[in-house]
């Protein structure tokens, strides 16, 4: 049976685990309680966003084969800014659809025209600002840059980003989806990229949680006092 000194280390080792851990046990049970109850469409803002878009119709559009091109065309699509079709070629030249002229990035009005396209009506714009670096923290963090980040006077705090290269509605963030970014980055301990499920630090403190627990019920165990009668009749 174990002595009353390895008890009391085991107790006092226990103790200070417990503390240490803690804090990020509590993180955890919150965040998971937060996933738990939220709806993962609302975080991602869909509730923001029209069910439905008209798009306008074209005619009369020149074809691609026909453009002055240096490089054959791998992907094409068709990007409308403020009711004028364009071609976004091979991932970085944008032309007009009708002329066939080079288009270098799209205006903040167009990026306002976009993102009314994309979310629902009612919403006021408060500023539009063009950004052209973010940092691993950021809400639009590896989306395509320059972007127009549109602020939106909204209890949630509304912000949608628009790329300038093409015009292409990227994300909406919001209020919900920032707690939710945030509570994910204490659940996976990615305190530089959020979603690293293999860093030291979450693998440190997944073992000393284990550690923990074991270590609870080895004092469960050297602490019952039936347990210590049953071994001390035995002997």
């Amino acid at each position: 049976m174990f002595s009353r000194k390895i008890s009391a280390k085991i107790r006092k080792t226990h103790r200070y685990l417990g503390l240490l851990l803690g804090l990020q046990f509590l993180m955890w049970t919150i965040s998971g309680l937060y996933f738990s109850w939220t709806n993962i469409d609302d975080i991602h803002g869909d509730q923001f966003k029209r069910t439905t878009m008209q798009m306008p119709a074209f005619d009369s559009l020149i074809s691609p084969s026909a453009l002055d091109m240096k490089h054959p065309v791998h992907t094409i699509e068709l990007r409308v800014l403020n009711q004028r079709p364009y071609y976004w070629i091979n991932n970085h030249m944008l032309v007009d659809a009708k002329s066939g002229e080079m288009k270098m990035g799209v205006s903040e009005e167009e990026a306002r025209y976009v993102a009314d396209q994309y979310l629902i009506e009612g919403l006021k714009v408060t500023s539009v600002e063009l950004i052209t670096s973010v940092d691993k923290h950021h809400e639009y963090r590896e989306k395509l840059l320059p972007a127009y980040v549109i602020s939106f006077d909204h209890d949630e705090a509304i912000k949608a980003y628009v790329s300038q290269a093409d015009g292409k509605f990227q994300t909406v963030r919001h209020r919900s989806w920032r707690w939710f970014d945030f509570l994910w980055m204490t659940h996976t301990m990615d305190y530089e990229g959020r979603d690293n499920f293999n860093t030291t630090v979450l693998r440190a403190f997944s073992l000393f949680g284990l550690i923990t627990v074991m270590s609870g019920f080895t004092l469960w165990f050297t602490s019952s006092s039936r347990i210590r009668k049953r071994f001390s009749a035995k002997r």
